[in-house]
């Protein structure tokens, strides 16, 4: 395993003291990670820096042609004092899958893992102690090719950076509102909805922009070919509540497959709760909603962990979800999950890694 070499920063940025706002991806802390991939030599060089800009020519292949992959995952401070990261080999192998099919080497998952283990270690001081909040690490892999062509870069750049983070959305915990999107699609089968890459998340900025003027949280995608099924929330995967069936959308290809979708499908076959993966359209779930069947909603993801639905548009229709109120089910993933993350219940799993 080759050596990371760190360098200590000389002017330690300011870092927020307890109780202050930790509005979310706004703040980072002292040092990032960095390793460079060369063709002919592979990833090498891999090192732990102050934070600061990154030298790029104006001809960056990333710039233009979108070569760019990321992941999202999160330090918590246990009550203990320990620090624990969350099933973090499962982010290093999604950020594989994306690396595949975006043309990018493939990274040592285990040395990955460890390099961000270190780099935490190294700012632990930055994560905060205060309820809800963590420390989000941003992995990305940038293509760093130095000219205009359309072609997989041979020079990339992995570079890990951190941000103490209270909650992502601003209400928290009370249910959000959802708008679901008609005239926009976000992937189809056979494109990079699966991946974590920045182009599925730029597509997503138009319908996103507009559901925010309506005074919405979010918008729900429905299938890119018959528009009809339900695929996921901008920044979550999706779970529908109905008579006695808790169903997410099946993953199948586009999709991103949530480490915190895996983790809540894990926990309920654990508690004995049907849950199923499988197609589900809108006129379902609206079908059910007019019919008093449709009892939870919710969101699941790194950033918000879990997320209440207690209002879906869609078109002229609006569905008022458990009067609004965060419901049993949402409550016990909610509690359940970051109870473990923090240290507060017992990790039967053994999803935790603790970070020395």
């Amino acid at each position: 395993m080759q050596e990371i070499k760190v360098e200590l920063t000389k002017n330690p940025r300011t870092k927020p003291a307890p109780g202050d706002p930790l509005p979310f991806g706004r703040i980072f802390t002292d040092h990032m990670f960095l390793m460079d991939y060369d063709e002919g030599q592979g990833w090498h060089d891999p090192r732990i820096v102050p934070y600061g800009p990154i030298p790029m020519e104006p001809s960056c292949m990333c710039l233009h042609y979108g070569q760019s992959v990321f992941e999202g995952m999160k330090a918590y401070r246990a009550e203990d004092g320990r620090v624990l990261l969350f099933r973090p080999e499962k982010n290093m192998a999604r950020l594989n899958s994306s690396n595949e099919r975006l043309c990018i080497p493939l990274i040592d998952e285990k040395f990955a893992e460890e390099a961000i283990k270190k780099l935490v270690s190294v700012d632990k001081d930055w994560i905060p102690s205060g309820e809800g909040t963590s420390l989000y690490i941003r992995p990305f892999i940038i293509g760093m090719d130095h000219h205009i062509g359309v072609h997989p870069s041979s020079h990339l750049l992995f570079i890990v950076i951190c941000s103490p983070v209270g909650a992502y959305y601003p209400e928290g915990l009370n249910p959000v509102k959802i708008y679901v999107e008609k005239n926009y699609v976000r992937a189809v089968r056979g494109g990079m909805g699966y991946t974590k890459t920045a182009g599925n998340y730029a597509a997503s900025l138009k319908a996103q922009d507009e559901a925010e003027k309506q005074d919405y949280t979010q918008v729900l995608w429905l299938d890119g070919i018959e528009r009809k099924y339900i695929e996921e929330v901008g920044t979550m995967n999706v779970f529908f509540v109905i008579d006695d069936e808790i169903v997410t959308p099946e993953l199948q290809g586009s999709i991103l497959p949530g480490i915190t979708r895996m983790s809540c499908i894990d926990l309920l076959k654990h508690w004995g709760m049907k849950v199923t993966e499988r197609r589900l359209s809108i006129d379902e779930v609206a079908q059910a909603a007019r019919d008093g069947r449709l009892k939870e909603a919710f969101g699941s993801g790194t950033a918000a962990v879990i997320s209440p639905i207690g209002h879906l548009k869609w078109g002229d229709e609006i569905m008022e979800i458990n009067n609004g109120e965060i419901g049993p089910i949402s409550q016990k993933l909610y509690d359940t999950i970051t109870g473990i993350q923090w240290g507060k219940i017992k990790d039967e799993f053994g999803w935790t890694v603790e970070v020395k």
